[in-house]
């Protein structure tokens, strides 16, 4: 049986959450492997929903669950989330979550930064959730970080801080900040180090001892390949590596364990917060996705932007991604349109293109090629075969997998977890 790698095909928001929950069910076990707590997704099981940030989306059914070393723990925001997880039925304790002890810490001083950044960028705002994950990164690259096995060793924390207050206290100045106290964030540490430190472990050691037992590792990204640091729409991207390839570096799981590569994709296209969509229809049919398909973020509850689904970046994003097979989810949100079209390519100071410029400029300036299907008026909510979808929805996902030059492995068709056809299975690879 094989490991399952899950990404994000576009700009994040796919409907991740439903697919990993419907696979972690198959798995033995679910790790994060980058990203921070500004991922969102959203679970829904029978009457609850969960909403999770920072935690795998496995913890909820009681998958064991791992927060690798590629992520960026916030730790007060980990303790908020298992605390309100808590608060709805699920137990999470150190036996079903573990946190890498290599994990970089975010830390207040990193929030501050992020949101004095963007106040300050004017029409240069990237749209940042004002977390504090990128500043964290760069601390991790900068090797000035904290991480989540300093916490054991507080007391020997003086020259990591030097290093830190060296570069943030500077960067404070020049925003009228004044420097970081010390004491404060050393007694702030110290207050949460006993939670943290109950869930850390040698994350790689756990995960290629399972792996070698033949258990199943299914591992979650956060985000979209579109908003990877190399591969996205620079500079409105994420700060982490998105693709499949993270999932070895995050975890300390070779490339050779990662397995089959499920990317997920809406069967339109959204995006949130600043940057380029050439599909974005601002417009009544514009509207109408956003209504239908309920598009707000997870974590921010802001309104996504809307659009036709774009099978250049699709396809972008299948091969720097090593996408294996796609998961195509809601399809029912198309329900009902009279004619339903797919972006095939761009047209750019008079050429064609069939890839996504890597310029800025560039990308704003691109115009969509489309190609018109019709419709279909039949329902697909809550189809579980091929059978119960209608001929035209059929056409439009075959359309899809031959645009994209990837096929189809899973079908969502409403946020229910059981509403799902199964067309390839991703662990049986």
């Amino acid at each position: 049986m094989a490991n399952v790698a899950v990404i994000g095909a576009q700009w994040g928001d796919e409907g991740k959450g439903k697919i990993v929950d419907w696979l972690a069910e198959r798995a033995d076990m679910v790790v994060r492997f980058q990203g921070g707590h500004n991922a969102g997704h959203t679970l829904v099981v029978g009457e609850n929903v969960y909403k999770l940030s920072l935690l795998p989306s496995g913890i909820v059914r009681g998958t064991p669950s791992v927060i690798g070393n590629g992520v960026v723990l916030d730790p007060w925001a980990l303790k908020a989330e298992v605390e309100k997880l808590g608060a709805q039925g699920v137990a999470i304790s150190p036996e079903t979550l573990v946190v890498a002890d290599t994990c970089p810490l975010i830390l207040p001083f990193h929030r501050d930064l992020d949101g004095l950044r963007e106040d300050a960028s004017g029409a240069g705002k990237i749209g940042t959730t004002r977390r504090g994950i990128g500043p964290a990164y760069e601390d991790k690259v900068g090797r000035r970080a904290i991480r989540v096995c300093d916490l054991a060793h507080l007391d020997d924390l003086g020259p990591q801080l030097d290093r830190l207050t060296a570069h943030h206290d500077a960067l404070r100045a020049g925003f009228g900040e004044p420097p970081i106290d010390r004491e404060a964030l050393l007694a702030e540490l110290r207050d949460i180090a006993g939670f943290v430190l109950s869930f850390a472990q040698p994350a790689w050691r756990l995960l290629n001892e399972a792996r070698s037992r033949g258990r199943r590792i299914l591992f979650e990204g956060a985000q979209g390949v579109l908003l990877d640091i190399d591969h996205g729409t620079y500079p409105f991207v994420t700060s982490s590596n998105t693709v499949s390839g993270t999932a070895s570096a995050g975890t300390g799981i070779g490339p050779s364990g990662v397995g089959f590569v499920l990317g997920i994709a809406k069967a339109y296209t959204t995006r949130v917060g600043s940057g380029p969509f050439p599909t974005e229809l601002e417009d009544e049919t514009g509207t109408r996705l956003g209504e239908r398909g309920h598009e707000f973020g997870t974590v921010t509850g802001r309104k996504r932007r809307c659009g036709w689904f774009d099978a250049v970046l699709v396809r972008q994003s299948a091969a720097v991604g090593g996408i294996t097979g796609i998961a195509l989810t809601k399809i029912d949100v198309l329900d009902g349109f009279e004619e339903v079209k797919i972006c095939t390519g761009y047209r750019l100071r008079g050429e064609t293109l069939d890839y996504f410029p890597a310029h800025a400029a560039d990308q704003a300036l691109v115009e969509p090629v489309y190609e018109a299907m019709p419709g279909w008026s039949e329902s697909t909510a809550g189809a579980r075969s091929w059978a119960e979808l209608p001929a035209q929805a059929i056409k439009y996902v075959r359309r899809i997998e031959e645009l994209i030059r990837c096929p189809v492995a899973l079908l969502s068709t409403s946020p229910e977890r059981e509403d799902t056809i199964l067309v390839r299975d991703p662990f049986a690879d």
